[in-house]
């Protein structure tokens, strides 16, 4: 419906407001002309006053006299000239004067109050009209009249001026109509169509909107879309490339687990041997195996969701974060890292999914171990696990040159918070998620040139000490 467009609705409040404004016109414009009007009256009363003064005695012809007030427009004519009231010119009187006003100082207020009572009054009334005369040719005039042919002729005036303000109101109406839908409506409808566009296409960068308007906040408003829509875009991007990643990601990891199957099948018999250094090296291999399996069938499930949900378990976390240094040292050169391990007095046992807590500590320990490395000086990894009364965490700090302040901005999203080159910045987000996963936090408590340190905080609640 047209009046619920923004154009309708702005066509009818123009109308409304021109048609107010006209109104606010018009009240004054009709006492205006009542007051004019009274006025020429008494002005004529004089005129034909100063007539019959001429006459000696002040004898007129009753005929002359009926004529000189018919062309008045009164009844009767009354001049104070010194202390003295005299009437100077009269007509019988049809009945009495119901009403007197004096337009002598009257405040502008009065005069349309008047003017608007007269014309809700159809009623014919005697009315007696006082006023100064004119060229100081007395103290005061008052005349008498009827009300009917005044409230006619402001009547009549009244409909001259209200055909006038409606054509005024339309022209006005009409220009400002055509002028908001060149320059406000239409940019608007411009935007709109762009959404529209852009929702039926969201991947076509060539629906994205080049801001263009004229006025400045309605700029500001397509500017603000542009990036939006840009950012967006992007969004759905890498969306397209994760779920395509995810996919093949998937079938890898499926054919990548049949491999490793058959690799702790051979390092079961190899267990078997009775070689001192074979023995000493087969469980942590069977164990490096087994984790890795187990990441594949992860890795499985979430290409059909995300991180499954852990697995709580009792286990010793000195025993995942052992696992997870001698695996870290294996990667690097002797002396170039110094592994630090601090636990509470008497170890800590905690109730958690201990494959998720290993691969948390791993991203964080193997993000740490290149940091240093990318250095080529020595460096120390020290890894701090502190208990308190509603939690216990983990602070793995690192003697690397810091994280840069473009890592800083984008640090748990998949892709885009690597730190080093070559890197997929998805080591913190997986660690983000399995901390997150656990009811934990993970967080950057400090970095600089002095190295960096991350903190994993889990619940209380999730722990049973010794």
């Amino acid at each position: 419906m047209f009046l619920n467009s923004l154009s309708g609705r702005f066509l009818l409040l123009t109308i409304v407001f021109v048609m107010l404004a006209e109104v606010l016109i018009f009240v004054p414009s009709v006492a205006r002309f009542r007051e004019n009007y009274l006025q020429a009256r008494l002005e004529r009363g004089q005129l034909a006053s100063l007539s019959v003064l001429a006459y000696v005695d002040n004898m007129v012809d009753p005929a002359l006299e009926a004529e000189l007030l018919k062309n008045a427009g009164v009844m009767n004519v009354v001049l104070q000239r010194d202390e003295m009231r005299e009437l100077v010119l009269a007509s019988p009187m049809p009945g009495p004067i119901t009403e007197s006003f004096d337009l002598r100082g009257a405040s502008p207020w009065v005069l349309i109050r008047d003017a608007m009572a007269r014309l809700f009054e159809p009623k014919n009334q005697l009315i007696r009209v006082i006023g100064t005369p004119v060229k100081q040719a007395g103290l005061q005039i008052e005349v008498t009249l009827h009300t009917t042919d005044m409230r006619n002729e402001m009547l009549n005036y009244g409909y001259r001026v209200f055909l006038l303000s409606l054509v005024i109101s339309v022209i006005t109406a009409a220009m400002l109509f055509f002028a908001v839908r060149r320059y406000l409506v239409a940019p608007i409808s411009r935007v709109a169509s762009h959404i529209t566009a852009y929702k039926d296409a969201p991947e076509d960068v060539a629906k994205i909107i080049e801001p263009s308007a004229g006025i400045s906040e309605l700029y500001q408003a397509e500017v603000a879309l542009r990036e939006m829509q840009i950012e967006l875009s992007a969004s759905l991007k890498q969306k397209d490339r994760l779920a395509t990643l995810g996919g093949a990601v998937a079938k890898i990891s499926h054919d990548l687990r049949n491999m490793l199957t058959t690799a702790q099948l051979l390092a079961d018999r190899m267990e078997m041997s009775r070689d001192p250094a074979v023995q000493r090296t087969a469980p942590k291999l069977l164990g490096s195996l087994t984790r890795a399996i187990n990441l594949c069938e992860s890795t499985l499930t979430f290409g059909k969701a995300e991180e499954p949900a852990p697995l709580l378990a009792e286990f010793d976390i000195a025993q995942v974060i052992s696992d997870v240094v001698e695996s870290e040292v294996l990667a690097v050169p002797e002396g170039a890292v110094d592994f630090k391990v601090t636990l509470p007095d008497g170890g800590l046992r905690v109730m958690a999914d201990s494959e998720q807590v290993f691969r948390i500590l791993s991203n964080l320990v193997r993000n740490a171990r290149q940091a240093i490395l990318a250095t080529r000086k020595p460096g120390e990894i020290s890894v701090t696990v502190t208990a308190g009364d509603k939690s216990w965490w983990i602070d793995i700090r690192d003697s690397g040159p810091g994280l840069p302040k473009k890592a800083l901005e984008k640090l748990f999203k998949p892709f885009e918070g690597g730190m080093r080159k070559g890197g997929s910045g998805l080591g913190l987000a997986i660690a983000y998620e399995l901390v997150k996963g656990h009811g934990g936090t993970l967080e950057l408590t400090g970095t600089g040139a002095d190295g960096t340190c991350f903190r994993i905080t889990m619940p209380i609640v999730a722990a049973v000490g010794n």
